[in-house]
């Protein structure tokens, strides 16, 4: 079948059926800047008729704040360059602030000779009122969440912190467990103490004694004086043992002894040394499997495990992302004195699609990435990394509106949570249940 005989040469019409087919605005303006051409979605961004723009200047039709001193189709114009990915926003026909991102590059005809420029130009509004509805979660510490699963945490927080039992913080790694301990401490009447962190997989036996208990003076060949150990430099805080699933037996009977009776022996010394701190431990292991296992003791396991706190992962708490970028974007522009404005719709609809295995500290790295690669504006997929997802690849793409696709996951995850029971998925949200029904049918959720 000859293909050219089905759409024939481009003519002036067919090349507007694929403008108008393009989701991005088009438009094109003449070296009198005034506007040549005007898509559909332009339209629909602007509100202005391509009738209503077409022959007038282009300020007068977007009153951009790129108008009126960095304008990136002036800078087309006059350096002969295109102009990717600049960040703006335009004034709607009905006086609303849109946020947009901008590329611009010469209009060139078929001679070669340059006759305009052309800009594109992506409407944000939807990343936008995602991030507003999204990031409107609690925030306790350094600690930002929307998940109904970690705002429950956070309503019993306060009781936690108010008592020295031992906590056990339980969750995969990157998701926050050192975060959450130091909330604690922060939030207890030991605030004012010291708070220290102990990885407990990075040290062999010997040192992790000698690093938690110290030493004395002769213990070893290189122990030519007294150290004290972080127990004594902690007195009157908090000691957090992270990973505490790594250690040895020999080295768990030892810790038993500082959680039963409070003291401890430093290495070489003969005088017990009492301690008044409180112990929060971590693990990313099934510390319940281990003790099975006879790998951790169970008297140990049942002394730390007084209080436990469950860190869901980022894969089931996904209405934490936006929130979540938004705290990384803000650090990183301090640290870097950038001014990187958010992430755009595809980069939202891969992060909705991936699984995030490295959970909150993934995501973090992943910004940073982007940060590297992402002059100004807006970061969009290009400066993400190989292996997350394209826009072409995730089912959010097929529905464009991540708000939509961010809330349908929300609730899927709460019915999921509670068995399918919508009352007991209300509660978990924290709204009545007629709202749960409403948005259920209002989106179309298959139950």
């Amino acid at each position: 079948m000859d293909r050219k005989k089905i759409f024939g040469p481009l003519t002036e019409d067919t090349t507007k059926v694929i403008l108008d087919s393009i989701s991005d605005g088009v438009f094109t303006i003449d070296y009198n800047w005034e506007i040549t051409s005007f898509n559909r979605a332009a339209e629909e961004i602007t509100g202005i008729s391509s009738d209503d723009a077409i022959g007038r200047h282009c300020w007068e039709v977007f009153r951009s704040n790129m108008c009126e001193e960095d304008c990136a189709l002036k800078k087309t114009m006059e350096e002969g360059k295109p102009f990717m990915s600049t960040s703006a926003y335009i004034i709607n026909s009905d006086q609303e602030k849109i946020p947009i991102t901008a590329s611009t590059s010469l209009l060139i005809d078929k001679k070669g000779d340059v006759i305009g420029g052309v800009e594109t130009f992506r409407d944000h509004s939807l990343v936008e009122a995602l991030r507003k509805e999204l990031t409107q979660g609690v925030q306790v510490e350094d600690i930002v969440s929307n998940s109904s699963a970690m705002k429950n945490i956070f309503n019993i927080l306060p009781q936690i912190s108010d008592s020295d039992a031992s906590v056990l913080i339980e969750g995969e790694t990157g998701t926050g467990k050192e975060l959450m301990a130091r909330a604690i401490h922060n939030l207890s009447h030991r605030r004012e103490a010291p708070f220290i962190a102990i990885n407990c997989g990075a040290l062999p036996d010997t040192l992790l004694e000698s690093e938690l208990f110290g030493y004395k003076k002769g213990a070893f060949t290189h122990a030519v004086k007294d150290k004290p150990g972080q127990f004594a430099l902690a007195e009157g805080g908090t000691v957090f043992l992270d990973e505490i699933g790594d250690t040895s037996p020999a080295f768990q009977v030892r810790l038993l002894r500082v959680l039963q009776e409070h003291e401890y022996t430093p290495l070489g010394g003969i005088a017990k040394e009492k301690t008044n701190v409180r112990i929060i431990a971590a693990t990313n292991k099934n510390l319940t499997a281990l003790v099975d296992q006879k790998e951790f003791r169970q008297d140990l396991y049942y002394r730390i495990n007084v209080i436990r706190i469950s860190l869901p992962p980022l894969r089931q708490r996904m209405e934490d992302i936006p929130p979540l970028v938004d705290r990384f974007i803000s650090k990183l522009n301090l640290r870097q004195n950038k001014f990187i404005q958010g992430i755009d719709q595809d980069v939202l609809a891969a992060f909705m699609a991936h699984e995030f295995p490295g959970n909150i500290r993934e995501l973090e790295n992943i910004i940073e990435h982007a940060f590297v690669l992402c002059p100004e504006g807006y970061i969009n997929s290009g400066h993400l990394p190989g292996f997350l997802p394209t826009a072409r690849e995730t089912d959010l793409r097929q529905d464009m509106d991540p708000v939509r696709a961010a809330q349908i996951k929300m609730i899927k995850d709460a019915l999921a949570r509670n068995n399918n029971n919508r009352n007991a998925a209300a509660r978990d949200m924290g709204i009545h249940k007629s709202t749960l029904f409403r948005r259920i049918k209002k989106l179309g959720i298959k139950l």
